[in-house]
C-alpha cells in the first residue's frame, strides 16, 4: 500500500461512513457527504469493509468508491469540493 498512499494522506483518516436504517450507507469526507450507496452497491461496500485487514485499508476501499483520491481533490479541506460532487 506504501506505493498507492504516497503522501500518506489515508493516515489521517479523511473517509468515514454512516449506516441508516434503511441500510443506506452514506460516504463522508472529511465530515463532507461525498456519496450514498444503496442496495447491491451497499452491501458489496460493506462486505468489503469486513474483508479489510486494517484502518488504512478501509480508507483506501472508500476513497476508490468515492473516486476523491489521487486527483488532488485530498489535499485540502477548504477546496472548492462542491464542483467536484456536482459534476461540474
Amino acid at each position: 500500500m506504501k506505493n498507492i498512499d504516497k503522501r500518506n494522506r489515508l493516515d489521517e483518516s479523511p473517509f468515514s461512513y454512516r449506516i441508516s436504517k434503511d441500510n443506506t450507507i452514506f460516504l463522508d469526507y472529511e465530515n463532507r457527504q461525498v456519496k450514498i450507496l444503496k442496495g447491491k452497491e451497499a452491501n458489496k461496500f460493506l462486505e468489503r469493509m469486513e474483508a479489510a485487514d486494517d484502518d488504512k485499508a478501509k480508507q483506501l476501499i472508500m476513497a476508490k468508491i468515492t473516486r476523491n483520491f489521487k486527483r488532488g481533490n485530498e489535499k485540502s479541506a477548504n477546496s472548492d469540493k462542491q464542483n467536484n460532487f456536482m459534476g461540474s
